[in-house]
């Protein structure tokens, strides 16, 4: 990665923790998409994001993930294992809309769930939009049902406030934000 040093800051965007490499989500990712976003447990806790194909994908990551990357430098970021140079994820730092405070928002394989890999790469996305970005505040939404994403945020330091309901989103949410 001696590329790197070349890059301008905007692009540099590529990181690493003890067990992952983490980079801008692309299209070339529309398989993982795909099967993330079709898992039942992503369509019960955030929504059916409607990708019933690998076409759709590539759409979705050219009309909702780029965008933002382009606007702001930082969006929503593919997570690698390194063991095996395995796509498990995604974790990102998003604007939402009825939302004042950027949000962050993970996914992973079911295969790999339990195992840490989550935080790992939440904590570092949350340092780099603090560190790197210069964000004040993070927050971080997720359903009264999902302990697991629950847990994640309040690992990652974000503290309850309250129940939120975002546009075209009848459901309430709990509202976590950094301190």
């Amino acid at each position: 990665m001696s590329l790197k040093s070349n890059l301008s800051k905007k692009e540099n965007n590529f990181y690493e923790t003890e067990r992952l490499l983490i980079r801008p989500m692309s299209v070339d990712d529309a398989d993982l998409i795909f099967e993330l976003y079709n898992m039942p447990n992503f369509i019960k806790y955030i929504g059916n994001r409607n990708i019933k194909s690998l076409s759709d994908a590539e759409n979705y990551i050219k009309f909702k993930f780029l965008p933002q990357f382009e606007k702001l430098g930082f969006g929503n970021y593919l997570i690698i294992l390194k063991e095996g140079n395995q796509k498990i994820g995604g974790v990102g730092i998003f604007e939402r809309e009825g939302l004042d405070v950027v949000d962050i928002g993970f996914s992973v394989l079911e295969r790999f769930e339990g195992k840490g890999l989550m935080f790992e790469a939440a904590q570092k996305i949350k340092s780099i939009g603090m560190d790197e970005f210069g964000l004040k505040k993070i927050s971080a939404i997720t359903t009264k049902d999902n302990l697991s994403s629950q847990k994640l945020i309040e690992k990652l330091g974000l503290k309850f406030q309250r129940m939120v309901t975002i546009p075209e989103d009848s459901e309430e949410l709990m509202y976590y934000e950094t301190e």
